[in-house]
């Protein structure tokens, strides 16, 4: 992925638009290695993601590229994204006492599954601080109170801003993040929950499902806004439950299907294929 581009945007729809995205591109000696387009009708906005690397093994200037993409973009309207195919996004994990996910993604990272560089990881409980340190990533304690909320979230954009990072990613972080701090961070906050709600709030959702003889588990990867649990939705899945699963099974199995949809929503948004489009997203997975 040495030297190639991936160029995300979307505009108003209207003719012209791919066609001056690529001849922009090939007069700078960029070869259009993927090309993904979608006409939203629902919004009237089209939304575009391309993979570029130069021609003949020559190389492309960012620099160059931005300002030939700009320049498109002041006659269209557009909003658009421009990085380095290879660049990780930089990442803050957070998460309270469930490890599934935290313990799933770090093994991604390492693995080279996903592609990004794991900052720091925020708790407000110490307890997972031990599979911390095994990946060798600084863990932060930092506890959260009705009268320490402010504070809390005070640190958190801290460590954002001082460890540049692009993405925050709530690995069963169970505190409800302030409408400011959302704001602050829109579209750079994944957050994983099960997919029982609006049913089943609260403590134990899988005891309570099983007490209902529910037949489907499922989990939701979303972006997280000030309407709770609301935001643009990424990833979905769902299995099979039936009468032989006591809550315990089910428990497993939700945790098993929260890891899953979590790391493919975590796979997309690394490689910038999810674009939000209001209160939805367009994934060119």
């Amino acid at each position: 992925m040495a030297n190639r581009y991936v160029l995300t945007l979307s505009c108003p729809d209207r003719p012209g638009i791919v066609a001056a995205v690529a001849s922009t591109l090939a007069n700078l000696g960029g070869n259009i290695l993927e090309s993904q387009q979608f006409d939203d009708s629902r919004t009237g906005r089209f939304f575009m993601r391309v993979l570029l690397e130069p021609v003949g093994g020559e190389s492309l200037e960012a620099e160059h590229l931005h300002g030939a993409i700009a320049a498109v973009g002041r006659r269209f309207d557009m909003d658009f994204d421009l990085r380095r195919a290879d660049a990780p996004y930089r990442t803050i994990l957070m998460v309270s006492k469930f490890g599934h996910c935290l313990n799933d993604l770090l093994f991604r990272w390492r693995s080279g599954g996903i592609n990004m560089d794991v900052a720091a990881i925020v708790s407000n409980h110490p307890d997972l601080e031990p599979l911390a340190r095994s990946y060798g990533v600084d863990y932060h304690h930092i506890p959260v109170t009705p009268s320490t909320k402010v504070e809390a979230e005070e640190r958190l954009m801290t460590l954002v801003d001082g460890l540049d990072v692009d993405l925050v990613v709530l690995a069963r972080y169970m505190q409800i993040l302030s409408a400011d701090l959302t704001r602050a961070l829109s579209g750079r906050i994944i957050n994983i929950h099960h997919s029982f709600l609006p049913s089943f709030k609260g403590a134990k959702p899988y005891h309570q499902a099983y007490e209902r003889g529910v037949k489907l588990i499922g989990a939701t990867a979303h972006y997280v806004t000030a309407d709770l649990d609301e935001g643009p939705i990424i990833e979905q899945d769902a299995i099979r439950a039936d009468h032989r699963m006591l809550p315990d099974d089910l428990v497993r199995a939700g945790e098993e299907c929260e890891a899953r949809v979590l790391a493919r929503a975590l796979r997309w948004h690394c490689e910038s294929r999810v674009l939000v489009a209001g209160d939805r997203t367009v994934v060119f997975s």
